[in-house]
C-alpha cells in the first residue's frame, strides 16, 4: 500500500523544502517525519545527494533505534526491518540525522497491503528553535568510545542529531525543534570551515532552507511556518579560523566587528520572533574564554531581559572533540534546567 509523503495523517518538523509539491526534501539535522501504521512492513522510496560523507537516515520503530545507510547519489529503497510483528500498531520516527552534508528526497511510503496509516500524536505545544554548528547538529556524538578525547577518523557514521544536545534539551522540555544546525558554520561569511573555499557564514544561511549552491536553487524560509517561544544561539566554536582574533586582540577592529554583527543577528532574531526568549551559549568543546566574553558583552549591550547567557560548567573545557552522548546529555540537563526558570509564557 502506497502513502504519499503530504498525507495529513503524517506529523513533520523541521525546515523542510516543500517546493516539488508532494515530495518533501531534508536539509537540517533533527528534520523527522513521525507515523504510525499498522501491518509488518516499512519501505521508503527516498532520493540522497550527498557532497561529502557518507550519508544516513535515521529511524526508531517502536522504540529501537537505526542508522539505514542512503546511496551517494540517485534514488532507492529503504526496507526497516519491522520485528514485533505481533503488535497490532507500528509507531515510526523517520529523521535527519546529519547536517548538509547531503539531501534526502521522500517519494513515498510503502506498507503491506491492507495494512493502515493511523493519526500520528498531537505535537508540543513548547517550541524551540537553535542555530548551530557542528556540536549542535550531534556531529561524532556516537563515537563514544572516545569520550573527551579528540575525534576518530570518520566518515560521517558517527553522527546523529538524535544526541545532540539540542534534540536532547528539546525531549527534556517535551518541545518540538528546528534544529538550524551546520557543522564548520561560523557567524561571518568567509570565517569558519564550511564549504570551503568559499566559506559560508549563519549570517547568510540562518533564513534559508537550503543555503548549498550545489544542491540548486538556494531557498528563503517562510518564518510564518513556525513560531517559536525558545531560541537557542549557539555558534562561536569555528569563528576563530581562520585568525583567533577575538583572543589575540580583543579590543581591536575585527573583535568588535564580530561582537557588532553578533548583536546584529540577535536583532535580526528579535525582529523574526518579538516575544521569543533567546538564550546565548556554546559548548563544552575547548575554545578560548574570549568568545563567551564577547558573546556577554553583545547580550549586556542589547539590554533585551528577554535575551540571555547561559554558561556550562565545564564551558569550553570539556573536551578536545566533539561532545560524546554522555556529555551532549550534561549539556542538556543544565540547559534544560536553566530554560525552565526563564518562566517562558505558556509553557506552565
Amino acid at each position: 500500500m502506497w502513502t504519499k509523503m503530504n498525507d495529513e495523517r503524517l506529523s513533520y518538523s523541521g525546515r523542510i523544502d516543500w517546493s516539488e509539491g508532494e515530495c518533501p526534501v531534508f536539509i537540517y539535522p533533527c528534520t523527522c517525519v513521525k507515523l504510525r501504521f499498522t501491518g509488518n512492513q516499512l519501505k521508503l522510496h527516498i532520493e540522497n545527494h550527498q557532497v561529502h560523507w557518507d550519508s544516513y537516515i535515521g529511524c526508531i520503530l517502536d522504540g529501537k533505534q537505526m542508522a539505514l545507510a542512503l546511496p551517494e547519489d540517485g534514488r532507492g529503497v529503504l526496507e526497516i526491518p519491522v520485528e514485533q510483528e505481533e503488535k497490532p500498531e507500528h509507531e515510526a520516527l523517520i529523521f535527519k540525522r546529519q547536517d548538509a552534508s547531503h539531501e534526502v528526497k521522500f517519494y513515498g511510503i510503502e506498507i503491506e497491503d491492507g495494512a493502515r496509516v493511523l493519526e500520528a500524536a498531537e505535537k508540543p505545544a513548547r517550541r524551540i528553535e537553535v542555530y548551530g554548528d557542528s556540536v549542535s547538529a550531534g556531529e561524532v556524538s556516537e563515537a563514544v568510545e572516545y569520550t573527551g578525547c579528540e575525534d576518530p577518523e570518520n566518515n560521517g557514521e558517527y553522527s546523529n542529531s538524535w544526541y545532540s544536545y539540542a534534540w536532547m534539551t528539546a525531549r527534556k522540555l517535551n518541545a518540538e525543534i528546528h534544529d538550524i544546525a551546520q557543522g564548520g558554520i561560523a557567524l561571518l561569511d568567509g570565517t569558519g570551515w564550511f564549504y570551503d573555499p568559499d566559506y559560508i557564514g549563519m549570517e547568510t544561511a540562518w533564513n534559508k532552507i537550503r543555503y548549498i549552491p550545489d544542491f540548486g536553487k538556494i531557498l528563503d524560509w517562510d518564518f510564518g511556518k513556525y513560531d517559536p517561544q525558545l531560541i537557542i544561539v549557539a555558534f562561536g566554536q569555528n569563528d576563530s579560523n581562520p585568525e583567533d582574533y577575538m583572543k589575540e586582540d580583543f579590543c581591536g577592529k575585527k573583535a568588535e566587528k564580530w561582537r557588532q554583527h553578533y548583536k546584529e543577528f540577535l536583532n535580526k532574531l528579535r525582529n523574526t520572533y518579538p516575544s521569543a526568549y533567546i538564550v546565548c551559549c556554546m559548548t563544552l568543546m575547548r575554545h578560548d574564554k574570549a568568545w563567551d566574553q564577547a558573546i556577554g558583552q553583545a547580550v549586556e549591550d542589547l539590554r533585551d531581559e528577554k535575551i540571555t547567557q547561559y554558561l556550562f560548567r565545564r564551558n569550553g573545557e570539556g573536551t578536545p572533540g566533539h561532545p560524546r552522548i554522555s556529555e551532549a546529555e550534561e549539556m542538556a540537563d543544565e540547559l534544560a534546567a536553566y530554560i525552565e526558570n526563564l518562566n517562558i509564557e505558556g509553557w506552565k
